[in-house]
Parts: structure tokens; sequence; C-alpha cells
């Protein structure tokens, strides 16, 4: 074992200590579920941010930066901005909504707007997508733990598992909370003390600059993933993502839930310069690096003193648990609340819940493992839940808080909006890009303009209305 390795193992067992120690007096699931709707400005700001900085924003940014340069600033960036919507125009009433009627999950809230059928609909969805993201966060966490111990891919996914199942399937949201608290600390001391030292190795950024294929890129990307069309992609999944959504169920009011998720955005927007000044760093020192994801780990390793690098390797480490978590979370509460205690038994006490909840976040470590063997890598992993988000959540959500809650604009906004950005996503774009002449067409655009269009024409059509929710006046 190295020295590396063996920091970064004591300090997961750190946070299966403090996910432990917190979760050890949780009997019911609204502790697990929502905190018990007691979270601080600040505990909502740290959890989601912790859970924002993840694999994607971290060793996929820097990745897409080691390629493309400063565009990969819009990864980040873009999520910012879907953080706002989160915070000023879908959070606060979501909260008012759920605090109103005692909702857990955004399958309560589909249930609650549209009926059961919506529910598992786009439940079921959003499973498939989640698998994804998890997979994702744990290829990030095992390259890391890879690079710290020589260990291959395969062997530090499975370390970075057990951690992540341990904190979390012991206290869920109410273990997660403080364990991100650390972790989100971590996590940005390491980047800030990091990135100017990675700079200094490769003589500054204006030398890593001058090495770069593409230093001054920004708007554009010769990759769907960077430049501003990442808006498409990540503005609508930061807004209407269902973990992020629960989390803001937890919030103490709707003030709490301005703060908090605006604090959030702006951390992600500031955030997203250290992985672009990563990237130049470590196009400068690996310049034929056979897969880009082992950029930032390998700079991580070989170009800090063993100190600096342990304390980055510790915060790249946390953003993939922290980011994981926040998936699992939303797979144990929503597969114990939409399908357990939906279908198969609608009588299940709390504690057959709670019950639930823990063994199916045991279970989803163990699937988005198996999925790391299939997973080409982290960017890859994530846009297909971010896509799926988009296409499926985006008018269902809106149409409900806004506009009419109508089923049928429901059901029909799902099934259009994810069958048209799975064929995008799966058969390509090239024959619309040339038929439109829009060049930057991309997957997520197109589930994301259906969604929403197929919401549209129906409940038009069918003329149906539902009164939204009233804005909270807290």
């Amino acid at each position: 074992m190295t020295p590396l390795l063996a920091v970064l193992l004591l300090y997961a067992l750190v946070l299966v200590a403090i996910g432990a120690w917190m979760g050890r007096r949780v009997t019911a699931s609204s502790s697990f579920f929502v905190s018990d709707r007691t979270l601080s400005t600040g505990m909502l700001f740290s959890t989601l941010l912790a859970a924002n900085i993840g694999s994607a924003a971290t060793v996929g940014a820097t990745s897409l930066a080691y390629r493309e340069g400063a565009a990969a600033w819009w990864w980040s960036g873009s999520a910012g901005i879907g953080s706002f919507v989160l915070a000023f125009v879908v959070g606060p009433r979501m909260w008012q909504f759920a605090k109103t009627h005692n909702l857990m999950t955004v399958g309560d809230f589909l249930a609650h707007c549209y009926g059961t059928r919506v529910r598992l609909i786009g439940a079921s969805v959003i499973w498939l997508g989640s698998f994804a993201i998890l997979a994702g966060q744990l290829i990030g966490a095992g390259e890391v733990l890879a690079a710290a111990g020589n260990l291959s891919r395969p062997a530090g996914c499975f370390l970075a598992t057990l951690v992540m199942a341990a904190y979390f399937g012991i206290g869920g949201l109410r273990s997660a909370v403080p364990v991100n608290v650390v972790q989100l600390m971590i996590k940005l001391v390491g980047f800030a003390v990091a990135a100017p030292i990675a700079l200094a190795a490769v003589h500054g950024l204006d030398a890593a600059m001058a090495l770069h294929p593409a230093p001054h890129q920004f708007w554009t990307s010769r990759e769907p993933l960077g430049g501003w069309t990442a808006l498409f992609l990540l503005g609508p999944a930061f807004a209407f993502s269902p973990g992020l959504l629960q989390k803001v169920y937890g919030a103490r009011d709707a003030t709490v839930v301005r703060r908090g998720v605006g604090l959030n955005a702006v951390g992600l927007m500031a955030f997203a310069v250290f992985p672009v000044l990563l990237g130049f760093a470590a196009r400068a020192m690996f310049p034929t690096l056979e897969r880009a994801d082992q950029a930032l780990p390998l700079l991580m390793t070989r170009a800090l003193p063993f100190w600096i690098s342990a304390l980055a390797l510790a915060a790249v480490f946390s953003a993939e648990m922290s980011a994981g978590d926040a998936v699992v979370f939303m797979l144990s509460t929503s597969g114990a609340r939409d399908f357990y205690r939906g279908v198969l038994r609608p009588l299940a006490s709390d504690r057959e819940v709670l019950r639930a909840a823990r063994a199916l976040a045991v279970a989803a470590c163990a699937v988005g493992f198996g999925l790391t063997f299939v997973s080409k890598s982290v960017l890859d992993s994530l846009s297909v839940f971010y896509g799926v988000i988009g296409a499926t959540l985006s008018a269902p959500i809106l149409g409900a808080l806004f506009f009419r809650a109508n089923a049928g604009a429901a059901m029909a906004s799902m099934i259009i909006g994810v069958t048209a950005w799975a064929a995008a996503q799966y058969l390509g774009l090239d024959w619309l890009r040339v038929a439109t002449g829009i060049h930057w067409l991309n997957p997520a655009f197109l589930g994301l303009i259906t969604n929403l269009a197929a919401y549209l024409l129906v409940a038009l059509a069918s003329g149906r209305t539902r009164t939204p929710p009233r804005r909270s006046q807290r």
C-alpha cells in the first residue's frame, strides 16, 4: 500500500465514522428522506454544492479542458445557471408544495399532481438514468484511488463503492449532510491550493496555454459537452434533478431554499475555473495521455508535493463520493416510496419503508459498481443521466407549478421527450443538423424541446386545469 493510498483510506474511514455517528438514531423515514425538514441555509448550501461538485465537475471537466481548453468552463458554469432557476423559480414553490402535502420524493409530487401511472413512468426513467451517473462517480473515484495506490481501476471503484454504501446506508440524508460539509471543505481547500502549484510546475498559465491546441476556445467546442451548448444538457438537469429537489424538500423554509441554492449556484460558477486551469497544466505535463480521464489524478500524484498531493486527491475523492451519495439517495428513497410502498406494499409501515430504503442504497451501489465495467468515461456516463432528466421531468414539473397539471400531457411529454433524446443520442443527429442548418443541435436540446412542446400541445388540447400551488410567503 502506498502512503497516498493509506492517507485516502484513513480519510474514507473518517467519513464512514461521521456518517455512522450521525445516522445511529435514524429510526423514521422522514429523517432518512428529508432530514425532518431542518436544513439551514449553510447546511443546504453545503450538501448541494458537495453533491454538484462531483466526478463530472472535477475528473470529467479537467479531461474536457485537457482536450478543449477554456470551453470546459461551461460544464460547471451551466450547472450554476440551472441552479439559479432552481433557487428562484422552481425550488421555493416545490418546497411549499412538499411541505403542505408532506411529500418526500419527486415521485410523490408526480403522483399528487398527475396520478400513479405518471409517477411510475417518471420514476422508471429516472432510475435507469441514475445508474449511469452513479457509475460515472464511481469511475472518477476509482481513477483517484488507482492513481494513488497503483491499483487497477476496478479495484479503485470497488473500494469507493464500499465507502459510499457504508456511510450513506446508515442514515440517508441525516448522515450525508454532515459528511458532505466535511467533503466540501476538503475539496474547496484542495483545489484552491492545487491549481496554482500545478501551474507553477509547468512554468505558469501562459506557458501551459502555449502548449495547448485550443488555448482561447471558450464559447464553442469540437465536443458537444463543451461550450455554451452544454446549457441544454446541464441547465435543465440541475433545475429539475430529483436528487437536488429532494434535498430542497429538507430545507427549513422557502427563504433557506432561495439562499442555500443560490449560493450553491454562485459556488458552481466560481469553481468551474479550477478544472480549466488544471486541464491546461495536465496538457502541458502529459501531452499524450491514452485516457483523458487520467489527467487530473496523474497531475495530483506527480506534480505536487506529498501532503499537497494527499490533500488534492482527498478533495477529488470527496467530490466523487458526495456526488455519488446524492445519486444513491435518489435511488434508495425513490425505490422505497415510488416502487416498494407505491406498488408492492401500499400498507407498509414507516419502519419497513426505512428498511427498504437502506437495502436499496446498498443494492444501488452494487449495480453502479457493475456498470463501471461497461461505461467508457466519466462524462459519457453522466451525460446520459443529465439528458434523461431534461427530456423527462422539465415539462411535468413546470406544468404542475405554473400552468396546467394534466396527466395526459405529462405522460406524452415524458414518452416523447425521452424517445427523441434516445434516438438522437444513439442514432445520431448529422442529418438533422444538415437539414436545419443548426450545427450546434444536440440530443439534450432535442429531448428538452420535444418534452416541453408535447406537454404544451396536449395540455392546451385537453383544456383540463389544476390551480398551481401558491407561492410561499415565508
